[in-house]
């Protein structure tokens, strides 16, 4: 499997929509770690992020709005926020 910017910005986006869990995020980004086979070029980002996203189940270190934030610029991403009313 070939891992993206792409790819991992709509993993992360599927735990920020609540549609995936923080153990599902973190089990996809071992494995993408473990198995997947980077995009030429991005490599470095790519391995940053999905390392930061497969130690967000380890209390120490997390996953905040902040880090979702920052990540997702490091993948050239800008996240925008809707709310509207219940």
């Amino acid at each position: 499997m070939e891992i993206t910017k792409d790819k991992v910005a709509k993993k992360m986006l599927g735990y920020m929509k609540r549609k995936i869990s923080l153990t599902e995020l973190v089990d996809w980004a071992e494995r993408a770690v473990m198995d997947g086979k980077f995009k030429s070029g991005e490599e470095k980002i790519l391995r940053d992020v999905t390392g930061r996203l497969g130690v967000a189940d380890v209390k120490t270190f997390g996953l905040s709005w902040e880090d979702c934030d920052s990540l997702m610029k490091k993948l050239g991403y800008k996240i925008r926020i809707q709310a509207t009313a219940a």
